[in-house]
């Protein structure tokens, strides 16, 4: 008597099924955060680019003894201030503008 193994050969409807609810759960946890991780980061970024650029208006103003242009081109014309170009504005991708009073980014 001779004895035929039998193998599987595939995946059962119950396998696949059970692995797709895992990945789908696996989805709805991780996407909301990925989200939320990417608008975080853009206004961190924002943050860092004010700073930076408040920073180079004030070393532009204590070099030169004026405040430079609204639309930052005194500053950006000089690449010892910006030396990749002026920031762009991440979340909106807009230029920054000094506020004519305190001659600040807001």
């Amino acid at each position: 008597m001779r004895r035929t193994s039998t193998k599987r050969s595939g995946f059962s409807l119950m396998e696949l099924l059970a692995v797709v609810t895992i990945l789908g759960i696996i989805a709805a946890i991780v996407v909301p955060r990925v989200s939320v991780s990417s608008a975080t980061a853009k206004q961190k970024v924002h943050e860092h680019n004010k700073a930076t650029i408040n920073s180079a208006v004030e070393r532009y103003y204590i070099e030169t003894g004026s405040w430079p242009a609204d639309d930052l081109s005194d500053i950006g014309a000089n690449t010892n201030y910006f030396p990749d170009g002026i920031p762009v504005n991440p979340t909106d991708n807009s230029a920054y503008a000094l506020n004519t009073t305190t001659h600040r980014v807001q």
